[in-house]
């Protein structure tokens, strides 16, 4: 097999993979909502849900985004592989990928090249903006699109053997990722179904309501809310949909500062992501953290006026 079949191979094996973690979790979802609706909902289910949300979720802004695509931040290799780890249990694909990806977004962010703008190449009227937005939220994924070259986009991860390590074993935290809920559920309620119906809330639920909170910085955050500044795209701030994303919602300021620790510029934007950075610089365990003055970001304002 020449190396372009094997590059095919793997494209559609991807790409099965995708929709098959998109479709999944779907159906499962209702599966829960049968259940809850039957009075089959309970309070070791929530708190499977609600730890395991925080745990990948913080993997993927914290680890993926803040730490591993934009070194907003040091930290150890520990803390490193456990950050990577913790987002791919995530199960938004390994953890290179994800980086050359993003970067990859932020390089050609709205313009031809990004690869999931809801803004290019698609038709004008409302429409064109259902298409927009459906690309960026999950057609991108769906459609094979989701293949940034790693060489170009990752030498960096592709160098670095601890992050190397967690994306060859990408499947491996994925099935850790499913077994804590169920190791949860059953610690708290000691039995299997308990473990079962954590097992759902805490992975195929879990699952969908992060990807879905990821996929809307894509999408919902290049469409609607403001702009505190002038980033050359269309990346805005929206307020409702900060802390389901930890913080990454404030995505204009993002836009405008990549490298910034903390997304959440101002004291009443929260940004639960930069609150943990702070915690763990605080006792030691991260250092370098880059932030950015107000007066840095006044003069930012001021230079677009």
């Amino acid at each position: 097999m020449c190396v372009d079949d094997r590059a095919d191979t793997f494209a559609t094996i991807d790409q099965v993979a995708n929709v098959v973690v998109m479709v999944v979790p779907l159906g499962l979802v209702g599966l829960a909502a049968w259940l809850t609706w039957g009075g089959a909902l309970h309070w070791p289910d929530l708190v499977a849900l609600a730890i395991t949300y925080l745990l990948t979720g913080v993997g993927i802004t914290v680890g993926f985004h803040r730490l591993l695509t934009h070194r907003s931040f040091k930290t150890s290799p520990a803390l490193r592989g456990l950050f990577a780890a913790l987002g791919s249990a995530a199960v938004e694909g390994p953890v290179i990928e994800w980086v050359a990806n993003h970067r990859k977004h932020h390089q050609f962010s709205d313009a031809p090249g990004d690869p999931h703008s809801p803004h290019v190449d698609h038709a004008s009227g409302w429409r064109g903006a259902l298409g927009g937005l459906f690309h960026a939220h999950v057609g991108w994924i769906l459609g094979g699109d989701a293949l940034a070259n790693e060489q170009h986009y990752a030498k960096d991860l592709l160098a670095d053997p601890v992050v190397r390590f967690v994306d060859h074993t990408f499947v491996l935290w994925v099935f850790v990722g499913l077994a804590f809920p169920f190791g949860l559920g059953v610690a708290l309620t000691g039995s299997v179904v308990g473990g079962l119906t954590a097992l759902l809330w805490g992975g195929a639920v879990r699952m969908f309501l992060l990807h879905h909170a990821t996929f809307s910085i894509n999408s919902l955050c290049h469409f609607f809310g403001r702009r505190s500044f002038a980033t050359g795209d269309e990346s805005r701030n929206l307020v409702w949909l900060a802390l389901p994303t930890l913080g990454e919602a404030w995505h204009n300021n993002h836009h405008a500062f990549p490298t910034s620790a903390r997304h959440g510029l101002r004291w009443w934007q929260l940004d639960p992501s930069a609150w943990l950075i702070a915690g763990l610089q605080r006792v030691g365990l991260v250092w370098d953290v880059i932030q950015i003055a107000p007066e840095r970001q006044l003069a930012k304002i001021a230079a677009e006026r």
